[in-house]
């Protein structure tokens, strides 16, 4: 399965293509996905668990045993807190940004979803990333799962990268492109 999308590959990618496999034998694509989705959140809301996650300083044990009361704290339990107790003991978790992304990506494709990596300047509202997504479905014809992030260096606008097309209309890039001009022109 994972040669089917160069997107996922390497050790992210075997992780994720094992936990999809088993959510899908268990019938949990959903329920694994949205526990994924609530711990990459809370990672992305969490200096600290960032640094749990990332730092080697804390050995196996002391992130397991953090992990799992951070696990209890969010509800997140069965098949996802198991997994992520896997890459923990397998000294594997600073990869799990990672997995998750590869997860959605199989995830997306096993629903016929197309999913693109958007990068923006600030947070986009809901009612903005329903006309992105509505505008992408127009273009691929499929649902497009959306990842987004936040780069306020791209100044405005936003970045697309949808399978192997990439469409930047970002403000920096604009700007760049100005100042590129005005050096050839003086």
């Amino acid at each position: 399965m994972a040669s089917e999308n160069s997107s996922v590959s390497g050790v992210s990618g075997r992780y994720a293509t094992a936990l999809f496999e088993l959510a899908r034998d268990e019938k949990s694509v959903d329920a694994i996905k949205a526990d994924l989705d609530r711990f990459d959140a809370l990672l992305t809301d969490s200096a600290d668990l960032k640094r749990l996650v990332r730092s080697p300083v804390f050995t196996a044990d002391e992130q397991g045993k953090a992990l799992a009361s951070v696990l209890e704290k969010a509800g997140i339990g069965g098949t996802s807190a198991k997994f992520l107790a896997v890459l923990t003991a397998n000294r594997r978790l600073f990869a799990v940004s990672d997995v998750i992304r590869s997860f959605r990506a199989l995830v997306a494709r096993f629903k016929g979803e197309a999913t693109a990596d958007v990068t923006v300047a600030e947070q986009l509202s809901d009612k903005n990333l329903d006309a992105l997504k509505a505008a992408l479905k127009s273009v691929t014809g499929k649902d497009v799962a959306l990842n987004v992030t936040v780069d306020p260096s791209i100044i405005g606008g936003l970045v697309v990268k949808l399978g192997s097309r990439m469409v930047d209309s970002s403000l920096r890039t604009k700007l760049n492109s100005i100042k590129h001009a005005m050096k050839e022109a003086g």
